[in-house]
């Protein structure tokens, strides 16, 4: 049974509270307000929670409660908007679940997640949401998770599904009508692991960037085809056209690093032998690149020698006064390395015991860990 049950939060609370009727329920009215979350979480916790006052989050976890799908003392890890309402409503019902025995209790803010502007909404409000949920799997492991899709935008519920379904998580939703809550029942989805790996390179770089954009420039036209265009959103700013991950694109990501680590043994290609490790070859090591060999070789060598199965590495290109993102990606049945520090770039190809595209791919995806981790 899962022990930790992760809600996304809407404003049903606050809703009900501001309809209330003269006379009805008035110290939580008067909490309300207040804007007192503390005395709000205690007067909740005072009713019965099927009780339609106390809004959907509480609703349908007592829902999930009372049909056995959770334990009475299931953790709560509640993610709300960036607005006022969802920071005091979330606020009271953190103080409420904690009143009623659960724990842990958790509350997330997640940026961007408004209804002022709908483009921030859609761009990075819902992929923080999904990062944010794929954060807290990670902490605590999927077998342990459930998750209650009931409360907040509809956006958010959908987010919450498909990230269910990705993981092989319950989700479960209780509509007001319902007389209990439901589970969503399992999907046949099959996600590409191969294309993950392929494209690790620049999920990673999307996911690290501030504010989670890069220029597109920084990015080759082959990376950017119809399959990768289903992961990312376009966003034109000043006339520059930026990339940032979709909610989606942060769900896939997030998924295949969690399973890439329990797989890597099976897919990677074997190591390499000592004496088939070679030093860089430096083919284009002259002109203006001869001021970088200090910075290109020693990260050559590492690679060779830290990545397993990587047996030599060979430049092919260099480019001063062009940035590129630094990257690992499979091209033409290559494995490509791209390095850049903004002023010129370089790219090398990555030659190792790989024998077929699978463990190619593979690699990319192991090299593009290696280089997040340092």
């Amino acid at each position: 049974m899962p022990n930790i049950l992760l809600c996304t939060v809407g404003t049903s609370l606050g809703t009900n509270l501001k309809f209330l009727k003269p006379g009805e329920y008035p110290a939580l009215a008067e909490a309300w307000v207040a804007r007192d979350p503390n005395a709000m979480g205690r007067e909740l916790a005072a009713l019965d929670a099927s009780a339609r006052v106390c809004g959907a989050e509480i609703n349908s976890v007592d829902s999930m409660i009372q049909t056995g799908r959770v334990p009475s003392d299931v953790g709560i890890v509640l993610y709300h908007s960036a607005t006022k309402d969802g920071r005091d409503i979330t606020t009271a019902l953190g103080n409420y679940f904690r009143e009623r025995g659960h724990s842990p209790v958790e509350v997330h803010e997640i940026g961007d997640l408004q209804d002022a502007d709908p483009k921030r909404f859609r761009t990075h409000g819902l992929r923080n949401l999904a990062s944010a949920m794929c954060t807290t799997v990670r902490n605590y492991d999927a077998s342990a998770c459930a998750i209650n899709a009931t409360g907040g935008y509809k956006a958010q519920i959908a987010i919450a599904v498909i990230l269910g379904q990705a993981l092989s998580i319950p989700v479960y939703y209780k509509h007001e009508q319902f007389s209990e809550i439901i589970a969503f029942p399992p999907m046949p989805i099959a996600l590409d692991y191969e294309l993950w790996m392929q494209k690790s390179g620049l999920l990673n770089s999307l996911s690290a960037a501030p504010d989670g954009m890069l220029a597109a420039s920084e990015f080759e036209a082959d990376e950017l085809d119809d399959k990768a265009e289903s992961l990312i959103e376009r966003e034109s700013i000043d006339g520059v056209d930026y990339l940032v991950l979709s909610a989606t694109g942060q769900i896939f990501y997030e998924t295949f690093r969690q399973r890439f680590s329990s797989v890597r043994d099976r897919v990677m290609p074997p190591a390499a032998s000592a004496s088939q490790k070679q030093k860089p070859n430096l083919k284009s090591n002259e002109g203006h690149m001869l001021k970088y060999r200090d910075q290109i070789e020693p990260l050559l060598v590492r690679i060779t020698q830290e990545v397993a199965p990587v047996t030599l590495c060979v430049t092919s290109w260099f480019q001063a006064g062009k940035s590129l993102g630094n990257r690992f990606r499979l091209t033409k049945g290559e494995v490509e390395g791209i390095w850049s520090n903004g002023m010129a770039s370089v790219k090398f190809y990555v030659h190792s015991t790989s024998t077929t595209e699978g463990q190619k791919a593979a690699l990319v995806a192991a090299l593009n860990e290696w280089l997040a981790n340092g």
